[in-house]
């Protein structure tokens, strides 16, 4: 049986052992990291990859950039020409299948263009570049036509006009999948509005462009 000082010294102990674990900090909590496997899309033509954990935790809401605003504006200025193209459809087309895609591309590049405004407004963004001039059009953007070009097809009639008209659209639907392309290559499209809009172009207008190289064989043929 234990003495009265040892159970003095052992209620001591206990009482001090205590103490020290009330004194204690708590450690920090940590957030779990992500268990649920995350997957990166990739850009056109890359293959999505799934995050480590870390990498998933580290993750933040992406904002745009500036290669976000100069590839709007840029697309508004190719969704403009575009319209311009379809404006000449309906005196001049022969097919009935050119003035139903032409119909479709007016409706649709309208109301992107619409949106593409929408978006720089929302961000205080304005719609035109304040550093350029008033008149200034970037003849070099991929896909559009030249002034010559642009008044050759108005000048086109019937069927001379329909094959024109299709491989100049063809040409211009590359050039806007391309600007998509070198949009992701400079870093942009992170933000979710942009990047779901620019993997809609590359979709609806590589959807077109197959169409449309199908229109030209049937014509060939």
């Amino acid at each position: 049986m234990p003495t009265p000082t040892r159970l003095v010294s052992l209620s001591a102990a206990v009482l001090l052992i205590a103490g020290l674990a009330g004194c204690t900090a708590e450690p920090d909590e940590v957030a779990p990291l992500p268990t649920t496997p995350v997957v990166q899309l990739g850009g056109p033509g890359e293959p999505n990859r799934t995050l480590s954990p870390e990498e998933a935790a580290g993750l933040g809401t992406p904002t745009y950039v500036e290669e976000d605003v100069v590839f709007v504006r840029e697309m508004l200025h190719h969704h403009s020409q575009a319209i311009e193209m379809v404006g000449y459809v309906e005196e001049r087309a022969e097919g009935s299948d050119v003035l139903l895609l032409a119909e479709r591309m007016d409706v649709s590049q309208t109301d992107e263009m619409t949106q593409l405004e929408k978006w720089l407004q929302t961000r205080g963004e304005p719609v035109r570049d304040p550093d350029a001039s008033h008149d200034d059009h970037p003849a070099d953007m991929p896909g559009v036509l030249t002034e010559a070009e642009l008044a050759q097809l108005e000048a086109a009639e019937g069927d001379a006009f329909d094959v024109l008209f299709l491989e100049s659209m063809i040409r211009h639907h590359e050039g806007a999948i391309q600007m998509v392309r070198e949009l992701y290559a400079a870093g942009g499209g992170q933000e979710s509005e942009i990047d779901a809009f620019a993997r809609h172009v590359e979709a609806d207008q590589g959807i077109e462009i197959a169409r449309m190289q199908e229109m030209l064989a049937e014509r060939e043929g």
